[in-house]
């Protein structure tokens, strides 16, 4: 359980402190309401849509019920609509096929980051004589 003053800081952030949160373990209660707090309703370099989207994928990807629902509205609370959601959860799962089918077939990684830079150089390119014409 956080301390009384991390408990007041919660209450005062949130409206409550969420029954979830005193499951936390003494020693790291206080740390992880600092990291919540700071990374997730802190300004950071990403926009709160962009956290949430972020969000919303990692849930998807580790089929957490918890985060999937709390980054789900935590979306909707950032005006993300509901095809962005729907969009985001299809990304995180083309990653993750993605991923299963390099790894599992123990693909080069060096021949994989060759090939990456030489297709997105391409696209670069590509880009830059659409925007010339």
């Amino acid at each position: 359980m956080a301390t009384k003053q991390t408990a007041r800081e919660i209450e005062d952030t949130l409206g409550t402190v969420p029954e979830w949160m005193e499951a936390l373990a003494a020693p790291a209660s206080d740390h992880s309401w600092g990291i919540f707090r700071d990374l997730l309703l802190g300004e950071t370099e990403l926009s709160p849509r962009e956290k949430a989207l972020v969000g919303v994928s990692a849930a998807a990807v580790m089929k957490c019920p918890y985060c999937a629902y709390f980054h789900a509205e935590e979306a909707r609370f950032a005006g993300v609509s509901e095809p962005e959601i729907g969009e985001a959860v299809n990304v995180a799962g083309v990653t993750s096929y993605f991923s299963t089918v390099l790894h599992g077939n123990e693909y080069d990684e060096d021949d994989f980051v060759s090939e990456t830079g030489e297709v997105f150089e391409y696209l670069r390119e590509q880009a830059g004589a659409a925007a010339d014409d």
